[in-house]
Formats: structure tokens, sequence, C-alpha cells
């Protein structure tokens, strides 16, 4: 039996929706809680596949953690262990962030590489610089990358890229290094300020949270603390997107428009009115037909890359041509081929795409093999005529909450079957 999104498309989203706890901000963040020996209460946490991991392996690292709603209480007194379980650590990108907490509680890590989507070259060697940067040791050994480290001082780190992972880590590890670290050509997303804000609840010493230049003190000891994530914007603009393409008038509780302004203009550009009242977004996307001559993916604060498959799938029915620039992950386009079998005229060469926009698409079986791809064939589904299926909702599931229960919210014939396909 295989489970999948089942959507009779064709209809315009009109309703509201309140976003879920940020998927991008809670990873790390529950990284975050090993380096305190003590009690953390997390409000708002996304119950999804990849927060589900991550707290399997916590409690397998020696945290005790109580779950109520969306509510965590996450105890980690007696979290000694420092070797990731190896079929664990492989379900999910995120693994990478323990690396920077277990060193820096530690000193010691021992986890798999880590796994995920397939979207692109993703390579760690950046965390593994920052970490020996601060004093760690490498070695691979059986599949699984070991650090140990004798000492644990503060240094100043350049990143050769603006990694967010490598970024959090480096952070991460910051926090007990003895004297002052400075991370040079940090990421700038909202996630990683949202990082910065947690720790410094907890008592860590953190200056330059969302700028490209961070400073940390280290500290000797943290503190027990309760804090509430962020709502995830990546669910807000596959969301907002949805709402466009479908020419639909949509709205959005619980948001944080400030920190999607780049997804804003594009979508005013096609021609969706956008208004917001303090965390409440309105679209109204009934003339959101205009071609987009082009859309380059860059890190915060540009196009995220994120929302460049759903971008895409809504483009297919623009009244043009399109052109996208996916600039950070060369698999983005992997969506492509399952865009044109519904009917839709999508042109890649390397890491450009031309979309030229047709009047409609037609419903029929595709497949997710990542987890924002999988989400925009949904989005797909949402504005081809008849019915689609999309397999693979477990990449789905990785990061959104319940999105055939929002998109029925937003007034989307949409549900999630069992089928024996």
């Amino acid at each position: 039996m295989l489970e999948c999104f089942e959507i009779s498309g064709g209809t315009p989203l009109c309703g509201s929706v309140t976003l879920q706890g940020s998927k991008n901000a809670a990873l790390p963040v529950l990284a975050a809680c090993l380096l305190h020996r003590g009690k953390t209460v997390l409000h708002n946490v996304p119950d999804i596949r990849d927060t589900a991991v991550m707290l399997q392996i916590m409690e397998q690292l020696g945290c005790e953690i109580e779950k109520k709603g969306r509510t965590l209480i996450i105890d980690a007194k007696e979290a000694k262990q420092f070797q990731v379980d190896a079929a664990l650590g492989r379900q999910m990108r995120s693994t990478i962030l323990l690396l920077g907490a277990l060193l820096g509680r530690n000193q010691k890590a021992v986890l798999p590489f880590p796994g995920g989507c397939i979207i692109g070259m993703r390579p760690i060697d950046i965390h593994i610089t920052a970490m020996q940067k601060f004093g760690a040791v490498f070695e691979e050994q059986d599949g699984m990358l070991l650090a140990e480290a004798g000492r644990w001082d503060a240094q100043t780190i350049l990143l050769r890229f603006p990694s967010v992972g490598a970024t959090e880590n480096a952070i991460l590890a910051a926090v007990y290094a003895k004297g002052l670290t400075c991370i040079q050509n940090c990421a700038r997303e909202p996630e990683i300020a949202e990082l910065c804000c947690f720790l410094k609840e907890k008592g860590a010493k953190i200056q330059g949270e969302g700028t490209s230049c961070i400073w940390i003190r280290g500290v000797d000891v943290l503190q027990d603390s309760t804090y509430t994530l962020m709502p995830d914007r990546i669910v807000a603009g596959t969301y907002l997107i949805a709402g466009a393409a479908t020419r639909g008038k949509i709205t959005l509780h619980g948001i944080q428009m400030h920190n999607m302004e780049a997804v804003a203009e594009l979508l005013r550009q096609m021609g969706a009115a956008i208004v917001c009242e303090k965390d409440t977004c309105y679209l109204d996307g009934r003339k959101a037909a205009r071609p987009l001559e082009c859309v380059c993916t860059d890190t915060y604060p540009g196009f995220p890359t994120d929302l460049q498959s759903q971008l895409m799938a809504a483009l297919c029915i623009a009244e043009g041509k399109s052109r996208i620039k996916e600039q950070i992950f060369e698999e983005r386009f992997r969506i492509a081929a399952w865009l044109n079998r519904m009917g839709a005229k999508v042109v890649t060469d390397g890491r450009e795409a031309v979309i030229h926009g047709v009047k409609r698409l037609q419903g029929m079986t595709v497949e997710a093999q990542e987890l924002r791809g999988g989400a925009a064939l949904v989005l797909a589904g949402l504005i081809a005529e008849g019915k689609t299926q999309v397999y693979g909702s477990s990449f789905i599931e990785r990061g959104y909450e319940d999105l055939a229960g929002d998109l029925r919210l937003l007034g989307a014939v949409v549900s999630r079957k069992t089928t024996e396909r």
C-alpha cells in the first residue's frame, strides 16, 4: 500500500489558515537544547517528520522529552551520549547540526554522513573546517564521522560560502568556546537570528545576529528557558504562491511578512495584490497571470531556493515566457519533467529554466522526489484540470505538518489517501 495526495484541481483557493512553526528554525534550536544541561520548553514546534526524527535522536542521546501538542519539554541533563544512531541520522540533512552541539558540549561527536533530499551537492567540508578551527580532529570510520577535541577555544572563522547549516554549527560550537569567536561571511536567514535569540534567552552572549558577522563570547553555563518558535516562511510562501497560481483570495495568520519581501515582490510582479496587517497577510491572486522575466534564487534576503519549484509550477500557466536561474542547488529542476507530463512547457539547460505559459495543466499521477518539489507537484495539481495523485508523500511530510488539511481550509479539494497503485 502506498500513500499519496489526491487533488481535484481547477478551483481558485479561498479561505484562511494559521501557519505552523518553522521547520528550519526548529531543527537547529532542538540541536541547541543539547548544549544546556537542564530544561527547555519550546512552543509552536511543527509536528513533521524531520522534527520527529530529531527528537528520536535526542532521546537516544539521553534527553528526556515530554510532548504536549506543539509544546515540548526537553531535559538534557543526562544527555551524555555523543554517538548518533546511523539509521536515524541518515534520514535527514539536519543531522549535521548535531556536530556543533555535541562538540560544544562534550568535545566529542560521532555521527553518520547526513541524508535528506536529493537536490544537488551539499558538501559538509564547510562545517568540518569550522569545527577544526575550534580544535576538533576528524576521521572517517565505517561510514561514520568521528570528531574529538582536546581544547575548545574561540576563533575567527571565515566561511567560504554563507552556508546556513555551517553558520548554525559554528554558532552552536562557539557558545562554550573559551574567549571571543567571530564568524564572518555568515548566512543571514531569519532562522539563524531565531537560533541566536533562543540561545540568548538561555544566557549565551551573542551579537550581530541577522548580519554577515556574528560575535559570540563563550560562557560556562546556560540556563532553563521557555521559547516560542517563529512561523514557517517557506510554508507561508508555498500557500501564497498557491493562492496566486489558482487565481484565488486567501488569508494567512501568524505570518512574519518582513521576512518574505522577495517573495511578495515577485507575486506583485505577477499581478497579485498583497496587504499585510501585523501578523496577517491577505492575498488577492485573481490577476496574477503575468510572467516573470528572470527570477534568480539566492541566499537571504534574495528569493529562496526552497520556493523555486513552487514558483515554477505557478509560472506554467502565466501568460507568456518566464525564466528562472537556480544559483543554490543544481538539482532543483527535477520537477520540470513531471510538469511537462502534465502539459507544461518547461525547458531546462543547466541551472536555467525557461517556462512558456500554457492555458492549463492536466491532472495525472506524479511522484515527489524531494520535499519542496513534492509540494510544488501538489500545487500543480491545484491548477490542473481533473484529478492529480502525488505519490512520495513522506518527502512532503518532512516539512509540512498537514498540507492537505491546510489546503482544505483554503478551499482546495485535496485529501491524503492510501492506494494500491
